[in-house]
């Protein structure tokens, strides 16, 4: 047989397992999945505090802006020339190294400290995310030829992520649990109230925060200064307490991979070229080239639509609603809800939408959407707790059907371009989220709900329009590229 290059290459031959190898590739996946979950845990868990523990001078938004800007640039230079030169295994654990930088700055935040960490975290996240896919690929396709081809390595690929991810989404609810335990531990509620709260008498939680909220841009960490939207610091033991706590997750997650995970050497005799790939630049070039097709263009701004609202979530929401309305040691538990209902999202989606349809539950699930960034805008932040793990687990469950969705979607519309899709799918979901990151300091908490509004349904139209072009292509012409999912029988 020929590679890409036409030159004679042999085929693999399939290697022979053990009866035992079965229960070595789901510990790995096993391993694996558990070290993805402590460490972003400790990832998530820091991230959601960034804007408002370190509001001074926006740096918190700052550093996630630096981290998902160098992303965009890992995404595309660095994947396959990381992997080559280390293995999955091993770019997995350097990667979760990258990021422990941004974790460690976080004992003496800066810009000189927390940005350059920032960068480290988004250019290892591109050969961290790219070896953990090809890694359950490979070891899918081994356990099919364990299991004498009797289940399809397709299946078993789709299987392994969805087991992986049940791991990666309790991610978020540990990590906000830890945060919320730490910073509030010694307070004289258990649950975050601000009825009694002395810090809170200065400002009116219904008029100041929500929607009205406006990013004190002003103030530097060199010029402490009274706060009048008392977003106060909690004390500096429990941040280094937290800070070290996370530390660890991390540096176990790394310990994790090295020592429990098996070298794709063992495994990779089963796949053709599986070092070959294109270049960082010619990843590039095919991903401008993609952006011909009008298909990916009218994709554009549902796919950024995805990265602002996640961005506006990690910073906004944590700041103008639940910082400010019930304290930053709230967050964490307010945040818990989004994961549970994301996670919950992941899990449902693929069943509702073949009973009704993906058009159908796109369309419902913008139209949820709305309704819900309509209700931001107009109401009223309390002191109620519960208020707020409910607006955030709406937005929970609409984040999971449209990750979902139009992931799946760039793969269906383009057959034999999967790699280029699911890279501008990559690009411009990070191009959304730095956007925001980057005009969180400058604009009120309103403007940024009425653009997440307008981004939404352009991006709904993009999609309803493709969905249009796709049904006129079937009732025309015998061979289409992909059909609409119909209700089931």
């Amino acid at each position: 047989m020929t590679n890409e290059a036409g030159k004679m290459v042999e085929k693999p031959t399939e290697p022979e397992f053990g009866p035992r190898e079965s229960y070595r590739v789901v510990k790995n996946i096993a391993v694996l999945g558990f070290a993805f979950m402590i460490h972003f845990t400790a990832f998530h868990g820091t991230s959601n505090l960034q804007s408002s523990v370190h509001s001074d001078g926006s740096l918190g938004a700052y550093t996630l802006a630096a981290i998902y800007g160098s992303l965009i640039l890992s995404n595309i230079f660095l994947p396959v020339m990381v992997i080559r030169w280390l293995g999955c295994k091993w770019t997995i654990v350097v990667s979760f190294v990258a990021y422990m930088p941004y974790l460690a700055g976080q004992f003496y935040p800066r810009f000189y400290t927390l940005i350059p960490a920032g960068l480290a975290v988004g250019f290892g996240g591109g050969p961290l995310w790219c070896a953990k896919c090809t890694y359950l690929s490979v070891i899918a396709e081994a356990f099919s030829i364990i299991k004498q081809r009797k289940v399809k390595a397709d299946y078993l690929i789709v299987k392994f992520f969805g087991l992986f991810f049940v791991f990666y989404q309790l991610a978020q609810v540990l990590g906000n649990l830890i945060s919320f335990s730490v910073l509030s531990y010694g307070e004289e509620e258990a649950l975050p109230t601000n009825n009694n709260s002395s810090t809170r008498v200065l400002i009116n939680i219904s008029e100041t925060c929500g929607a009205n909220y406006v990013a004190p841009v002003d103030r530097r960490l060199s010029e402490p200064q009274e706060d009048p939207l008392n977003f106060h610091r909690p004390d500096a033991v429990k941040l280094n307490i937290l800070t070290g706590i996370f530390l660890g997750c991390m540096a176990l997650a790394s310990l994790s991979v090295a020592i429990g995970v098996d070298s794709l050497k063992r495994y990779n005799t089963t796949r053709t070229g599986s070092g070959a790939g294109v270049s960082g630049i010619r990843m590039l070039i095919i991903t401008a080239k993609q952006l011909t097709n009008k298909y990916q263009l009218l994709l554009l701004p549902i796919t950024m639509f995805i990265g602002v609202e996640q961005a506006f979530i990690a910073v906004d929401f944590t700041a103008s609603f639940v910082a400010c309305g019930l304290g930053i040691s709230s967050i964490g538990y307010a945040m818990v809800s989004f994961g549970l209902a994301n996670t919950f999202a992941a899990a449902v989606t693929p069943y509702i939408t073949k009973t009704i349809g993906r058009f159908p539950m796109i369309v419902a699930t913008a139209a949820f959407h709305l309704a819900l960034l309509v209700f931001m805008l107009l109401w009223k932040p309390t002191d109620q707790y519960w208020a707020y793990s409910l607006i955030v687990a709406c937005w929970g469950l609409a984040d999971g059907v449209w990750l979902i969705q139009i992931n799946a979607l760039s793969g269906i519309l383009f057959p034999g371009n999967e790699e280029a899709a699911f890279s501008n799918f990559r690009l411009w979901e990070a191009t959304g989220s730095v956007i925001m990151y980057a005009t969180s300091p400058v604009l009120s908490t309103f403007t940024k709900l009425v653009c997440i509004m307008c981004i939404m349904l352009v991006g709904t139209v993009g999609y309803a329009s493709i969905e249009l072009m796709e049904y006129r292509i079937k009732k025309g012409i015998a061979g289409k590229r992909f059909e609409m999912i119909n209700r089931a029988e």
